[in-house]
């Protein structure tokens, strides 16, 4: 399962045979599925009172600083919350500024002096093989501990996350021997060559949203090149990083290699952008924070950055599409995981042509799709993560009623326990609602209309954001046009969210700083070093 591609994943989990990214043109969502169909949502509401037990239990909530598990200096504490009912799971160790240090002081000692910088390539990547198939063996329990936390559905987790996570340590485990430098001729008698050395101490701040994904875009790269990491993990969800790195230790990790420490952006995060003695920080989150990391990060030390921030990425429906299927895709690329994904397609532009149909079956899809309880099989939408995203969703969502969009479906929250929130639908939007431009980050969708390619490109690149786009026409002409005209570092043609470890990921304009994932990703750890040996008498040059 882990070595399959995530699109198939998607569609094998999701899906019924006829896959989405196939585009049969059936609505497979609404076949076949083991979830019960609300007529109303009075009945959906009341369903969401009856909540399953996780199937598993709490182990570790301390930090995780030189191989062993260590309560906070301060001996603090905070509450991380089952977003289902708002009620706590665990108290976990809060890290700050004191414990960031003590994370450091041991990434840099493993660095400077331990075995993992020193070990061959090829040790390193049995290690990491080894997590992986560690990661294959624990599934289902960091599967549930991730829903527990997060509120994604289980099966999203079970079935493609989980997965991917290890797909994604077994491709950098396999480019861990394969980084090396090059011979360069140069300009006289001498021996040119690169060396192409791992940084340092990496410091790594991971969103809440996808926790385990995002700890595997940025473990995965730092580890092959031989790096030392002290990772801040979301305050929303700090349970799943500490068992998987349980099990990269299991797996033969070194101590002290990778430090994990739980906290606050404003205390642990801003220690490790500032801290002196962190050679380079990759933080993925809002902009606005990014903007932050950056900041500290050139006011202290200038350590290298990698920023992946947000997005508003246009969903654009050409006047040629079969529009069942177009619908179904474009629901997909913003309801997918709540609507909280940085690239999610949340501008979605519809041709006039095609625009009335697509608006009637946006709507019904979504007040067909199914809202619950993540752990109950068939749900394709869990709740927000916590309570202040559930608030700003739903003050968006009166943002574009007062700004005089159509509410099409949904609107409001759903039920009286948790963070649920109802699909919710926008016609008639205008790019000046504050719908249109901010990143709102939850399970609204807001569809405007188009005329031409020349507008729709001006349009949607007319956007402080550059991170994705998606594209669905039959015409390559139109396809060919529009890659090259977004102004966005990914386009989905005729598909979305297709995230294999091969493929790079990041932003143009303040989407971001670099790429993750893929070949690219190497170089946000590596230096490249030239050394210029001069010879005497060579008999070639």
């Amino acid at each position: 399962m882990a070595s399959r591609r995530v699109s198939s994943l998607l569609s094998r989990s999701f899906f019924s045979s006829s896959s989405l990214f196939a585009l049969s043109g059936k609505n497979p969502h609404l076949m076949n599925r083991g979830a019960r169909r609300y007529s109303n949502l009075a009945a959906a509401a009341a369903a969401l009172e009856d909540t399953i037990t996780p199937p598993v239990k709490v182990e570790h909530t301390q930090l995780l600083i030189g191989g062993k598990f260590v309560d906070a200096a301060s001996g603090k504490t905070f509450p991380t919350l089952d977003p289902r009912t708002g009620e706590v799971i665990a108290q976990v160790a809060e890290g700050d500024v004191e414990d960031v240090n003590r994370a450091v002081l041991a990434a840099r000692k493993a660095f400077d002096e331990g075995p993992w910088p020193r070990m061959t390539a090829y040790e390193r990547s049995k290690i990491l093989f080894r997590f992986a198939d560690l990661i294959e063996k624990h599934n289902d329990e960091i599967a549930a501990l991730e829903t527990w936390d997060n509120g994604k559905p289980y099966e999203q987790s079970a079935k493609i996350e989980v997965p991917m996570l290890a797909r994604v340590f077994r491709y950098y485990a396999g480019w861990a021997d394969k980084i090396h430098g090059m011979t360069v001729p140069g300009d006289g008698s001498h021996h040119v060559q690169t060396l192409h050395e791992p940084i340092g101490v990496a410091g790594q701040i991971i969103p809440w949203n996808f926790p385990l994904l995002m700890l595997s875009w940025k473990l995965g790269p730092a580890l092959a090149c031989g790096n030392t990491i002290v990772l801040k993990t979301a305050e929303q969800t700090p349970l799943s990083a500490l068992l998987v790195a349980k099990l990269l230790h299991e797996a033969g990790l070194p101590e002290g290699v990778v430090n994990i420490v739980s906290g606050f952006g404003a205390t642990a995060g801003a220690a490790i952008a500032s801290h002196m003695d962190i050679d380079k920080v990759a933080f993925t989150g809002s902009t606005d924070v990014g903007k932050i990391i950056l900041k500290l990060a050139s006011e202290s030390n200038l350590k290298a950055v990698t920023l992946e921030l947000g997005g508003k990425s246009p969903f654009i429906v050409c006047e040629d599409a079969d529009v069942d299927q177009a619908v179904e895709l474009a629901h997909f690329a913003l309801f997918f995981n709540q609507g909280q994904c940085c690239c999610a397609g949340s501008r979605t532009f519809v041709h006039e042509r095609v625009y009335d149909e697509f608006v009637e079956k946006a709507k019904a899809r979504a007040i067909n799709r199914t809202v619950g309880d993540p752990f109950k099989s068939g749900i394709e939408q869990g709740p927000q993560v916590d309570k202040e995203q559930f608030k700003k969703i739903l003050k968006y969502i009166k943002y574009g009623v007062d700004s005089g969009a159509t509410l099409q479906a949904g609107g409001d929250q759903l039920g009286s326990k948790g963070y649920y929130i109802q699909p919710t639908v926008f016609s008639d939007v205008k790019d000046d609602m504050l719908i249109a431009q901010d990143e709102i980050f939850g399970p609204v969708q807001t569809i405007l209309k188009f005329k031409d390619l020349d507008e729709v490109i001006a349009r949607a690149n007319k956007s402080r954001y550059g991170l994705a786009a998606g594209v669905f026409t039959q015409n390559l002409d139109t396809a060919n046009r529009l890659m090259r005209a977004l102004r966005v570092g990914s386009v989905w043609i005729n598909c979305f969210d297709v995230f294999d470890a091969t493929i790079p990921f990041g932003g143009y304009k303040m989407s971001g700083i670099g790429r993750e994932k893929g070949i690219y990703s190497l170089n946000n750890y590596l230096q490249v070093k030239a050394v210029v040996t001069a010879l005497k008498n060579p008999a070639w040059l």
